[in-house]
């Protein structure tokens, strides 16, 4: 399968030829690797740590606009929404233009989308500009960050991307402190229009994806590669030996007929070696293009086997009630907090805020649990599940700060399972699929924030209580951890009862 030498767009793993050729890379569990954390950590602060902060900005647009609760809601759960569902589109951007470019350009629009946010005059003019204009830029930086770090991995994969992730529950903490500053010393809309220059920082993080050089994966010492023009051609990395010769022989042919008018003093003007040069980069931009397509079509179109796996069915059920129940308590509690008349306590220390450190205290310590050879990541995984539906079950019981300050404690802990995702996405459907696997999950994901604040807002206008809407969304998750485990006690038993015939033969 077509792969550009920058990156393999929306893969975990490599074929086996890319693995042995990156094996000898200095970079590979080292080096820039951990530049490679450190941009992918700060992306993780400027994307989903500013969502998780969103309800600061949907208190001041219920008070701006009057608008219902549930249709305010929309605005903040279709930048959620997009951010994740576009993730499999993200993958052709990647596959064409490389991981760093999306990113860059995922931050000029993400920018884009907060600034032209401070200038709405209603809820459906943020409906475009900060949820589709601003969640699409995000979903394009977002990605590459992900992807780069598994390319920069293999030995220290797991660990690497969960310290990336850790940024979600920093973030978290420092954009509802930053968003809540700024509202109230300047106002909401100019508050959106600094955060816009702020998530311009998403480019610099986007120019450190540096890809995994060509070069010194191969042996090469720097600079002593293919020619220039072959390394700003990616795409034409498969047809190296046939290709790339053939334009090195074309480009002297050029030269010389360039050259030899000159040495007669009839030089030819300049522009025909320009469009020569535009004509040749149009004609590799075009084969790029047309092989990153073809190779985006084939990833999520040619692997119908996927949906043939019943428990990875389950699991994609699973994924579109999981992600609204992590996702409504950041944008409703605000309110419920001021509904409860607690706004004092929560001023001195946030609710979301305390979700947002044990979030990242839940993906660290989860993850060292899960590594333990006598552990299965299943059971983690489905421990911390059953954790966190529990406290979105009880949160509506609590009516004091104390109350409120430990159920969101327990959620922020058990969400850490988060990280845990790709690699029992992995144990589903093998190395050679997780790529359009992982993508088809973090896509139901987005479904699910998309339509669960909203539902939650509707609820609220019908009963004018919040307690229903967890009860709901709770119940349905339930059910879809129910479906989820009841497909993996069917795998055990079909493993088992396999075991048993082999035993038998043998």
């Amino acid at each position: 399968m077509y792969t550009s030498h920058e990156d393999i767009g929306y893969d975990f793993e490599d074929d086996a030829k890319d693995k042995e050729r990156r094996k000898p890379h200095p970079d590979i569990d080292g080096g820039w690797a951990w530049v490679i954390v450190l941009s992918s950590f700060f992306v993780h602060v400027l994307i989903m740590g500013s969502q998780m902060a969103l309800g600061v900005l949907n208190l001041e647009w219920l008070e701006e606009f009057h608008q219902s609760r549930g249709l305010t809601a929309w605005v903040s759960s279709l930048s959620m929404g997009i951010t994740l569902i576009v993730g499999p589109f993200i993958g052709l951007f990647i596959n064409t233009c490389g991981c760093r470019w999306t990113a860059i350009i995922g931050g000029v629009v993400n920018a884009l989308g907060w600034v032209l946010s401070a200038y709405a005059a209603n809820v459906h003019y943020l409906f475009f500009t900060f949820g589709v204009v601003a969640g699409f830029g995000s979903g394009m930086a977002y990605l590459p960050a992900v992807v780069m770090v598994s390319r920069y991995f293999q030995k220290r994969r797991a660990l690497a991307q969960g310290l990336s992730t850790t940024g979600t529950g920093f973030g978290t903490f420092l954009m509802t402190v930053l968003l809540k500053s700024l509202c109230a010393e300047h106002g909401w809309r100019n508050a959106m229009f600094i955060q816009g220059a702020v998530s311009l920082n998403l480019c610099v993080c986007g120019a450190l994806l540096r890809p995994l050089a060509a070069g010194p994966a191969r042996g090469e010492p720097a600079g002593k590669g293919a020619p220039a023009p072959q390394a700003r051609s990616p795409g034409s990395v498969r047809s190296a030996g046939q290709e790339e010769p053939d334009s090195a022989a074309a480009n002297e042919a050029a030269l010389g007929d360039v050259q030899a008018p000159e040495s007669e003093g009839q030089a030819r003007p300049r522009r025909d070696m320009r469009a020569l040069r535009a004509l040749k980069t149009m004609s590799q931009l075009t084969l790029r293009v047309k092989e990153g397509c073809g190779d985006w079509y084939a990833g999520y179109f040619g692997t119908a086997s996927l949906f043939t796996n019943r428990m990875f069915l389950a699991f994609v059920f699973w994924a579109l009630f999981a992600y609204s129940s992590f996702v409504i308590p950041f944008i409703h509690l605000p309110e419920i907090v001021r509904l409860y008349r607690l706004s004092e306590q929560n001023d001195a220390f946030p609710l979301t805020s305390i979700i947002a450190i044990m979030h990242i205290f839940g993906k660290v310590i989860l993850g060292i649990v899960a590594d333990l050879p006598c552990i299965r990541v299943w059971d983690v995984f489905l421990v911390a599940n059953f954790s966190l539906v529990t406290s979105i079950l009880v949160l509506p019981l609590m009516h004091t700060y104390a109350g409120l300050a430990v159920v969101c404690a327990l959620i922020g802990f058990s969400s850490g399972y988060f990280s845990l995702m790709p690699v029992v996405t992995e144990d589903l459907v093998g190395i050679e699929h997780l790529a359009n696997a992982y993508g088809i999950i973090i896509c139901a994901n987005g479904i699910s924030a998309l339509l669960g604040p909203p539902f939650a807002g509707w609820i609220y206008d019908i009963t004018q209580k919040y307690d229903f809407s967890f009860y709901i969304s709770g119940l349905l998750y339930m059910v879809g951890i129910l479906f989820l485990l009841v497909q993996l006690c069917l795998r055990l038993m079909a493993q088992s009862r396999k075991k048993q015939v082999a035993g038998a033969h043998v």
